[in-house]
C-alpha cells in the first residue's frame, strides 16, 4: 500500500513538472500583478470589480458567456456590490426567453435578478461558426481553469505582439507571447479608450486588463472574501484552543508527583 501511494505521488509530480516545462518552453514568464485579493486577508477592489463588469459587458460578452452567474450576484456582498436598483437596471437591458404563456407560446421578457447571465449564442455550434471555427470558452471559472490564474489572464490580454521574424500565422490567428503555443484565434480585445468608464477612470489597456481580470477572479471565486474570513476565524480558534489545552494539561500534570 505504501508503494502504491509513492507511485501515485511521483506520477502527479511528473505530470505537474512536465506541464510546467511545456508551458515554459512555449511562453514567456507571466506578468506579475500585486492583486488585492491574493493575500491571506485579500479583498476585492469594489471599484475595480464594477469597472471589470463594464469591460466584460461591453467587450467580452458578445462572445464569452458567464453561465454560472445570475444578475442578483452583482448586488451580493463580497462582489461588485451594485445596489439592488442598479443590478435590476443592468438585468433589464437583456432579453430572456420565458414561457409558455396562457396560449402555450414562448415569449421574450426583460431579464430579472433571478435570471442567469444571458448567453451570447443559442448553442455551441452557433458559437463556433460565428468565431471562425474557434469556440469562445465560458468565463465563469476561466481564472481557475488556467495555470497561472489571474496573472495568466492578465498576461494574455497584454501579450499581443507582431510575430517573430520567420514565423507565419494562418488567417485569423494572432501571435501572443503568453498564450500556450503563442497562437490565439482571438484578436486583441482591448485598445486604448475602447470604452468610457462610468466612474471617470482612464480606460487604458493596462487598467481594463486588470479590471476585467479582477472581475473574472470574483466570478470564479465569488465567496473568496468570506472564505478568507472563515479561515482567519478558524486559525484564531485553533490558537486559543491550543493555549487552553496546553494550560489544562500543565495543570493536570502538576498534580502528579514525579518519581525520583
Amino acid at each position: 500500500m505504501k508503494n502504491f501511494f509513492k507511485i501515485i505521488f511521483f506520477s502527479i509530480l511528473l505530470i505537474y513538472s512536465g506541464s510546467q516545462k511545456l508551458y515554459a518552453e512555449n511562453s514567456d514568464e507571466l506578468l506579475k500583478v500585486d492583486w488585492s485579493f491574493k493575500s491571506f486577508f485579500g479583498k476585492f477592489d469594489r471599484a475595480s470589480l464594477q469597472r471589470g463588469y463594464q469591460v466584460y459587458n461591453e467587450v467580452c460578452a458578445s462572445c464569452h458567456s458567464l453561465k454560472h452567474l445570475s444578475y442578483r450576484n452583482l448586488a451580493e456582498k463580497g462582489g461588485p456590490e451594485f445596489t439592488e436598483a442598479e443590478a435590476k437596471a443592468i438585468a433589464s437591458n437583456f432579453e430572456v426567453t420565458d414561457g409558455p404563456n396562457s396560449d402555450g407560446e414562448m415569449f421574450e421578457r426583460p431579464a430579472k435578478l433571478s435570471d442567469r447571465f444571458v448567453m451570447p449564442y443559442s448553442n455551441v455550434q452557433e458559437a463556433i461558426v460565428a468565431n471562425g471555427g474557434a469556440y469562445p470558452p465560458d468565463m465563469s471559472v476561466l481564472v481557475k481553469a488556467r495555470m497561472g490564474g489571474a496573472d495568466y489572464i492578465y498576461s494574455v490580454l497584454m501579450g499581443y505582439e507582431d510575430p517573430p521574424a520567420g514565423m507565419e500565422l494562418d488567417d485569423g490567428v494572432y501571435y501572443n507571447k503568453y498564450m500556450y503555443g503563442n497562437k490565439i484565434k482571438m484578436a486583441s480585445p482591448l485598445s486604448e479608450d475602447i470604452i468610457e468608464y462610468s466612474d471617470g477612470t482612464k480606460a487604458t489597456m493596462d487598467q481594463m486588463a486588470k479590471d476585467v481580470t479582477t472581475f473574472l477572479q470574483w466570478a470564479a471565486e465569488p465567496h473568496l472574501e468570506s472564505r478568507h474570513k472563515m479561515g482567519f476565524r478558524v486559525i484564531v480558534y485553533l490558537i486559543v484552543l491550543t493555549i487552553l489545552v496546553y494550560f489544562s494539561m500543565k495543570k493536570i500534570w502538576s498534580r502528579i508527583e514525579t518519581k525520583v
